[in-house]
């Protein structure tokens, strides 16, 4: 702030997002659901924030360990053919709708640039091969950032199921 305590011109103050991050599907859930029936995360950011920090609070938040194509999709479901998309870079490396189909950057698009309001939802996928689809609420926008950094996680619901089965033990059962 200047000395005079006002704030300049044309200073845009950021906004605090609270989202909750559930868990909706992936590789290993039908096992590993019967003891975690909900697995959600809910993190606080600025609205400075990319989408691709976005990205690496959920990863961290649900203890992946490897790294995949990701994409945030802004439509009534996962899928959705009308939805808003954004992947890393600015092409996807294979056609997943239709040709030209065009996508917005995760790096270079803040959350405050999207104009998300509480209530609104959103969808993130994780590895398109494995298919981890997870819900993103918008549950609060706020007009003030408090001090302390972000990304933060507030609440976790749930323990994080593996990122991947363990073939091991699948084929231990299949023995017995």
């Amino acid at each position: 702030m200047p000395r005079s305590g006002k704030a300049s011109r044309g200073a845009v103050p950021t906004r605090l997002y609270t989202l909750k991050v559930t868990l909706l599907s992936g590789p290993v859930m039908e096992a590993f659901a019967d003891k975690n029936p909900v697995i959600s995360r809910t993190i606080q950011m600025t609205g400075r924030q990319t989408l691709a920090e976005l990205h690496d609070a959920i990863y961290d938040a649900f203890d992946r360990d490897d790294e995949h194509m990701y994409e945030f999709q802004f439509g009534k479901k996962p899928m959705d053919r009308n939805a808003r998309r954004y992947t890393v870079g600015s092409e996807m490396p294979f056609d997943l709708f239709e040709e030209g189909d065009e996508t917005g950057d995760v790096t270079a698009t803040t959350l405050d640039a999207l104009g998300l309001k509480a209530r609104n939802r959103f969808f993130y996928w994780f590895d398109f091969g494995d298919d981890w689809w997870h819900r993103v609420d918008v549950v609060r926008v706020e007009d003030a950032v408090g001090p302390g950094k972000y990304p933060r996680v507030t609440e976790r619901v749930g323990e994080s199921p593996p990122q991947y089965p363990d073939w091991e033990d699948e084929g231990d059962e299949e023995a017995e």
